[in-house]
């Protein structure tokens, strides 16, 4: 690009070329790595910009517009005088370093970087985009970070311009490398991406050898002659193509019938019980056109809405599955379940490439087109990976038609695009076949080599695969929500705080007594706190006399009680009393429970004779060892002080009224 005469490019191109030389001296061995930064400029790039423009003032965009022509010529004239494979290039990593510096400033146009990037990638061949990759891989975060939106339509048209120059069958990794550097750079929820129309990929036609519409019909004789069946039996079938076939039916087409000279498969008559063609093996001859004709549907669902092209993919895809078995099941009775492949590999290659190699035969089974010859079909389906491929193919489109159902469709009947959702309602009998379908698809696909992996891996993909058109059926709604505002956070944060902070005791637990009588010092001179609990009454057992007092005020209480509830609560009390008397006169006065005549009366074990000296010693001391063995079974209040109830069943002697 010329820009002879022009003082301003001619400076900023000098200005620029010494940021050149100064990049150099950091990293003089070249190579991408590491990322040039405004530190290496001592942060002041901007006023080295600037001093290049000689002090006058221009616009923002005839300095955008003399900035990218100084860029484009020294980019142009390294391009030119440097081979990517040189260790010089590394200047161009540099500069496009330093227009991205500029760019974030911003002191040049935004989509410059991207701008260079684009005409670097069309001018090196394959090999030299990858290792343009590289430098873009080791940028992304760097070169996405600030004004994305400037950016997004120039690396969306680089990275389609790209695409179009790979080849999906020898480039099937860089186009994958290409794909995650868009998935990475564009946000979660850009509609650049989005089918938002529903559009179905119809130009993708697989070409076979269709059937032609003559029908052979075979005869049972040895010699070849054909007769016509004018009336078959009610017990047996007509099949075609588009049925069931069976191998003993496709045997005899084969020995029976010449090929044409087209080479076009022909629709075959045959005389077999129903339920034999059942149980039989699908002949491979008689499957491919069948077999390739259900590409047409995966390629175009909504074809299945028409009653016929359902009924044909049904019996196309039961006889396929069919077959599947059936080679599955031959497979394991020999012992060669394992993907061709590995299977044909040699031993040394194995040992070399170890559980790397394995990977490497999974990752590159993948075919973009598959190959349609009748040579070929026969080893097609004997691979496991080709046989996943077809299975994973009806397991979409199966839960295409699950998602038609009413429960699925009333679900999404508030969705605002209408493009992605159909009319077609799936009838009862189809959702039972498709279920059904879908459960042995699921089995089939869990057997052979990690059959476990491989359909955890499938059935993930497919249900986020759910969301993501349930996201695209309500329009793409933002799935970036707004940042929350700092006093929110900051009132979480305590809350959040408050609620793990460590609890502390309570001074008095749930369920407890409070205790705190026990500091009370009280009066001087009085017993107080422990002291109260420390006195002999309290763990002592009383004598009968002690009762004699609080029973007559019992008794004259109860004369004075005037309601029914008081007379109550004092009758039990002063039962409680006489329990209690009765009791402790068992253990010394047992002899003058013969002088009681009324149970309410029992002055008579209050009257007691008079004994000696010795004797009231003697029962003293009785009395305290009887007293200490029973002080956990009792309680007494002396004193007029209601005593508590006793647990002890009553005499069966006595009545307590």
């Amino acid at each position: 690009m010329s820009s002879a005469g022009i003082s301003s490019v001619d400076r900023l191109t000098a200005s620029l070329r010494k940021l050149l030389e100064r990049s150099n001296e950091l990293k003089p061995d070249g190579g991408i790595e590491p990322a040039l930064t405004l530190t290496n400029f001592g942060g002041n790039l901007e006023t080295i910009i600037r001093g290049a423009e000689g002090g006058v003032t221009a616009n923002a965009q005839d300095h955008y517009a003399a900035l990218e022509t100084a860029c484009r010529n020294i980019f142009y004239d390294l391009l030119a005088s440097t081979s990517i494979e040189e260790t010089s290039f590394s200047q161009i990593w540099n500069l496009l370093d330093i227009v991205s510096l500029l760019s974030d400033i911003p002191l040049c146009e935004p989509g410059l970087v991207f701008w260079l990037v684009e005409e670097l990638l069309d001018s090196q061949t394959i090999d030299g985009c990858r290792v343009v990759f590289d430098y873009l891989d080791s940028r992304r975060e760097r070169l996405t970070a600030k004004h994305f939106k400037q950016k997004q339509l120039i690396i969306l048209r680089a990275c389609n311009e790209l695409l179009r120059r790979l080849s999906r069958a020898e480039d099937t990794v860089f186009c994958g490398r290409v794909f995650i550097f868009m998935f990475q750079s564009f946000p979660l929820g850009d509609r650049s991406s989005v089918n938002l129309r529903g559009e179905y990929h119809v130009e993708n036609v697989t070409v076979f050898d269709k059937t032609s519409s003559k029908q052979a019909i075979i005869s049972d004789s040895f010699d070849g002659a054909m007769d016509v069946d004018q009336a078959p039996d009610a017990t047996r079938k007509e099949t075609t193509v588009s049925g069931d076939l069976t191998g003993d039916a496709a045997s005899a087409g084969q020995s029976g019938t010449p090929q044409s000279p087209d080479n076009t498969a022909k629709t075959v008559k045959i005389d077999a019980p129903e339920d034999k063609i059942q149980e039989q093996e699908p002949d491979t001859e008689a499957l491919y056109p069948i077999f390739w004709s259900l590409q047409d549907v995966f390629s175009q669902p909504t074809r299945l809405f028409e009653t016929s092209t359902f009924e044909s993919f049904k019996s196309g895809l039961d006889l396929t599955f069919r077959k599947f078995k059936a080679v599955q099941q031959h497979q394991q009775s020999r012992g060669t379940s394992k993907l061709p492949s590995a299977a044909h590999r040699p031993l040394k290659r194995k040992r070399a490439g170890g559980e790397s190699e394995q990977q490497d035969d999974l990752a590159g089974s993948f075919n973009p087109r598959y190959l349609t010859s009748r040579d070929l079909f026969d080893l097609e389906i004997s691979d496991l990976a080709f046989r996943r491929h077809i299975l994973v193919q009806g397991l979409i489109l199966v839960d295409f038609l699950l998602s038609l159902t009413p429960k699925v469709k009333k679900k999404l009947e508030s969705a605002s695009n209408k493009s992605v959702l159909y009319n077609y309602t799936l009838p009862e009998e189809e959702f039972k076949w498709a279920t059904a379908m879908r459960v042995e698809i699921a089995t089939y696909l869990q057997q052979g080599q990690e059959g476990k992996f491989y359909y955890r891996m499938v059935d993930t993909v497919l249900s986020r695969d759910k969301n993501w058109m349930h996201w695209k059926a309500e329009g793409c709604p933002l799935i970036k929500q707004p940042p929350i505002a700092s006093e929110s956070f900051i009132e979480s944060q305590k809350g959040a705080q408050r609620t793990s902070a460590p609890k502390r005791i309570r001074p008095t637990p749930m369920g407890s007594l409070d205790l705190g009588f026990l500091l009370n010092t009280g009066d001087e001179g009085q017993a107080h706190g422990l002291e109260i609990l420390k006195k002999p009454a309290r763990y002592t057992l009383p004598r009968v006399e002690d009762f004699k007092g609080p029973i007559m005020e019992d008794d004259f209480d109860l004369e004075m009680a005037k309601t029914e509830a008081e007379k109550e609560s004092i009758a039990v009390a002063k039962a409680s009393k006489m329990w209690r008397t009765l009791r402790i006169a068992s253990k010394n006065r047992l002899n003058l429970f013969d002088k009681l005549e009324d149970v309410n009366d029992l002055t008579p074990l209050f009257d007691r004779p008079p004994a000696s000296q010795g004797d009231d010693v003697h029962q003293a001391k009785k009395e305290g060892v009887e007293g200490e063995r029973s002080v956990e079974k009792e309680s007494v209040a002396v004193n007029g002080v209601q005593d508590s109830t006793v647990t002890e069943p009553v005499a069966p002697a006595i009545e307590v009224t």
